[in-house]
């Protein structure tokens, strides 16, 4: 392989788009979602606990200008020579007037540091007229936009209780790479009522949309969430991995995912007091460095067994 690493990852990627290192900021600007104010739906998905993926200087009460300045604070003191991309993280982040949502990311991009704008968001909350904006925008900008896609098959949609089908992924990401906006996908292996080959199968079929990068997540059952009470009734639903279990999972996946999709990440990690299993005793990083080394033992890379 001419990679020095056996996957595409997402320092390589911004390395190729910027002369200098850039980092997320997050940000709260105070969304919610159609599946939790009764629009598609009341309660949110049954795994969904926004506390676990929030920092601590992200509250929705602070003003845009006040959480970037905050965020850029916590981490150019290491790296000061730094740029940013404001990630819109918690909740729906489409979802409301465009007006109102482009003048909350062009208030992001005001600070000087800010580069661009990443954007988290259901794929059935993108409006055509907001696409046209963010196409204008990326002229200028780097605009990534995530779209929550979590599983490939419409019964887990339906058991995770998403609101939506994966047909509304499909159309979300296709369209908005036709305008020219870089697009992601989130997905979580190990939900219920799913086999290793519906996860492995799940590779395929988000190779064959025009993907930019990939957020890989492990299940995991977190406190406070209607799947902590289904765990408790029926835990023999839900495939708990070891960390070796999944790290092999990983690897499986990223052989048969397209080989110019960048893999973000291989796994989430939730705030030990929220979380119920699996409880690795892993960080993210310590993770990433398993799954790289069974790919070394293993001799293989993203793409291996990958079919056009």
């Amino acid at each position: 392989m001419k990679n020095k690493k056996p996957y595409t990852d997402l320092v390589d990627f911004f390395q190729k788009l910027f002369p200098f290192r850039v980092q997320k900021v997050p940000i709260n600007a105070g969304f919610t979602c159609p599946n939790r104010d009764g629009t598609k739906g009341r309660g949110g998905c049954t795994y969904c606990n926004n506390h676990t993926f929030s920092p601590e200087y992200c509250h929705k009460q602070l003003p845009i200008e006040k959480q970037i300045k905050d965020g850029i604070d916590f981490f150019s003191a290491k790296y000061p020579q730094m740029r940013y991309l404001a990630y819109f993280q918690s909740y729906t982040n489409t979802y409301g007037q465009v007006k109102d949502l482009m003048d909350m990311y062009r208030e992001a991009l005001l600070h000087p540091e800010v580069v661009g704008l990443v954007i988290s968001t259901r794929p059935d909350c993108l409006e055509e007229n907001l696409l046209k904006e963010l196409s204008s925008l990326s002229k200028d900008y780097f605009v990534l936009i995530e779209f929550g896609v979590e599983s490939t098959l419409d019964r887990t949609l339906c058991f995770i209780n998403r609101g939506h089908t994966f047909s509304s992924s499909q159309d979300a990401v296709r369209r908005a790479a036709e305008h020219g906006i870089y697009t992601g996908a989130h997905m979580i292996l190990g939900l219920p009522h799913e086999s290793r080959e519906d996860m492995l199968e799940h590779a395929s079929k988000l190779s064959e949309l025009p993907l930019t990068t990939l957020k890989l997540h492990h299940l995991q059952i977190i406190r406070n969430t209607r799947m902590a009470e289904q765990f408790a009734e029926h835990p023999e639903l839900f495939p708990i991995f070891t960390a070796d279990e999944y790290a092999r999972l990983c690897v499986e996946f990223a052989e048969r995912l397209r080989p110019d999709i960048v893999i973000e990440r291989f796994a989430s990690q939730s705030p030990k007091e929220l979380l119920i299993a699996p409880d690795w005793g892993l960080r993210n990083n310590e993770f990433t460095v398993k799954v790289l080394r069974l790919f070394d033992s293993l001799k293989t890379y993203q793409g291996r067994l990958y079919k056009k």
